[in-house]
């Protein structure tokens, strides 16, 4: 059992000792100090903040637990119930909120819940905001409101719909296009909210009768969430079965897309990225970013379409600042999380979607053609399990050292970039890994490099 503090909040498993997995304790400390922190940056307002969640079972313990919570330190709660993590995001923009607080643990098992933390732009919190939580956590610095100055708690519907039309609303959404396309497509929601907002948005996009798979919101998630190719078998039978065009899978809390293509194989949550730039390209021009545990065939897009290209360090947060620093027109990671600044600073997998119908329905190519297309990277994604004690800033140093006539980045771990290959080494920020991610032009070859980098750091320790 686990609980992982970080700098973005707080995510853990359910049950068990406070302090050891996300017990209601952690959830209402955590709130507590987030209402503390929203009062303190804005001293003598009177303060919003939405709360949404994704479907699994101990989603509505700790939503009571985290608006109540609220509601003691005199803050008033937007109650989205069921929701996505971008809707949610949205949503404080649209309701002038001064916050947000998703409730999801992402692609983590249903065992897991967490408090992910917004600002007033929707937008995850910094790492300097996120340090001052975590100290007033430490210290206990929070108190609550005395009854005659008790926060609300509002239920509101409607904020799936209002982020489509805002979908809907971008230029280059070619909505009749996709209508007149005739594409014929399958959804696994993995029963969790995208089952919810995913039909919303095909029916404003004019797909008709899709193959829903999962797409009840029990949270009783039937495959593993992670959308990964060993998940999906069934969603890949359903697309060769019934011939459909394309299969979209998302993860619990919709932020990350894959899809499967019109021959029932995974296209690769990589490309999902490189697919939307490739569309957007073609209507705007501007830089692109990505972290730098992502593929290089954005990269190479980018410099072939005449653009620049930047790597940002791995997490969402980072990634959006380096955007808003080069002014990105396309931004995001590799996991299959697509940010689109015209809409917001936020990974999206429902834009994403509308995205790719627009590419399909107006490029006249198949997504396995349009894969095909792309340059052709394969990626291997490994770990090395942590040690008590274990001085991984040391080892990563020795590692640093040993490659110091290579191309090197050092922003978040160390990557080092070979002429047709590259290797990122770096500690997770939500599990007590290192993790190893590897690309090459064959999976042969990024095994193989993987490999090779697994033997050098278990003979440094």
């Amino acid at each position: 059992m686990t609980l992982i503090k970080s700098i973005s909040g707080v995510r853990g498993t359910i049950g068990g000792a406070k302090g050891d997995n996300l017990s209601p304790l952690d959830a209402a400390e955590f709130a507590a100090a987030y209402g503390h922190w929203l009062k303190k940056k804005y001293p003598g307002k009177s303060l919003k903040v939405v709360i949404g969640r994704d479907a699994r079972p101990s989603g509505p313990m700790i939503q009571g637990i985290v608006q109540n919570t609220l509601v003691g330190t005199g803050i008033d709660v937007i109650d989205l119930d069921l929701s996505t993590t971008p809707t949610v995001e949205m949503a404080v923009v649209f309701e002038k909120a001064q916050g947000g607080i998703i409730l999801t643990a992402s692609h983590n098992p249903k065992q897991w819940n967490a408090l992910k933390l917004l600002n007033d732009k929707g937008e995850f919190i910094s790492a300097a905001d996120g340090a001052e939580l975590l100290s007033m956590i430490e210290n206990e610095d929070y108190d609550f409101v005395e009854v005659d100055d008790l926060g609300s708690v509002e239920a509101k519907d409607g904020l799936i719909e209002k982020h489509v039309e805002a979908i809907l609303a971008l230029p280059y959404i070619n909505v009749e296009a996709i209508r007149n396309s005739g594409l014929k497509v399958a959804v696994d929601a993995v029963s969790s909210t995208g089952g919810i907002a995913i039909p919303i948005l095909l029916k404003a996009l004019g797909i008709e009768n899709p193959a829903l798979l999962y797409c009840e919101p029990t949270g009783q998630f039937p495959h593993n969430p992670e959308p990964l190719k060993e998940h999906l078998g069934d969603i890949m039978k359903v697309v060769k079965e019934q011939n459909c065009d394309l299969g979209i899978v998302v993860d619990p809390d919709v932020d990350r897309l894959a899809l499967i293509d019109d021959q029932g194989e995974m296209f690769g949550e990589e490309y999902t990225l490189v697919a939307a730039a490739d569309f957007l390209l073609q209507h705007k021009q501007g830089p692109l970013v990505s972290n730098l545990s992502s593929s290089r065939a954005l990269r190479d897009l980018a410099l072939s379409r005449g653009q620049e290209y930047y790597a940002a360090a791995v997490g969402e947060v980072n990634v959006v600042t380096k955007m808003k620093e080069v002014n990105a027109l396309l931004g995001g990671e590799g996991n299959g999380g697509v940010i689109l600044p015209d809409l917001h600073y936020g990974r999206d997998s429902l834009v994403g979607i509308a995205m790719i119908l627009s590419h399909l329905a107006t490029c006249g190519k198949s997504l396995s053609e349009l894969k095909a297309g792309y340059p052709a990277y394969y990626m291997a994604k490994n770990k090395i399990q942590l040690e008590a004690g274990m001085d991984v800033d040391g080892l990563l140093k020795k590692i640093e050292a040993k490659y110091q006539n290579e191309e090197l980045s050092t922003i978040d771990g160390v990557k080092i970039d070979f002429a047709e290959e590259w290797v990122h080494l770096r500690k997770s920020n939500t599990e007590p890994i290192i993790r190893i991610y590897t690309e090459a032009k064959s999976p042969e070859k990024a095994e193989a490099l993987a490999t090779r980098f697994i033997s050098e750091l278990q003979e440094l320790i």
